[in-house]
């Protein structure tokens, strides 16, 4: 029996999903630095209006900049893994900038002019 294209990207982003614990060192699934529990957001790789269960845990401004650049139709179509995330040319230039900034650092975000536009 053929799943529809929403049950196929719960299934594999299942694979990329942490589990929620939270008195553990969380690591973010896009910059790989270390998150300080008051800056943790756990992000749904398909946005819940969309079906999505499955969940990683992103500094607090790496969250955000995915939801300043990025709709949560071409999350869900385009964009359903950290993977998938880290390869968009904006997001790369992003990670690249805040790799090196201390894990409480958190910059003011601004929406992409091209935010929804594919």
């Amino acid at each position: 029996m053929a799943q529809g294209r929403i049950k196929r990207l719960q299934s594999a982003a299942r694979s990329y999903s942490q589990p929620f614990k939270v008195a553990e060192q969380a690591v973010c699934a896009l910059c790989d630095r270390p998150i300080p529990p008051a800056l943790r957001d756990a992000h749904h790789l398909i946005p819940k209006s969309r079906g999505g269960v499955v969940t990683v845990f992103m500094h607090r401004a790496c969250h955000k900049q995915v939801h300043a650049l990025f709709t949560e139709t071409e999350l869900a179509r385009h964009y359903p893994s950290p993977e998938a995330l880290r390869e968009h040319p904006e997001m790369a230039r992003f990670i690249h900038w805040v790799q090196d900034k201390p894990s409480d650092f958190n910059p003011p975000t601004r929406r992409s002019r091209s935010k929804g536009q594919f």
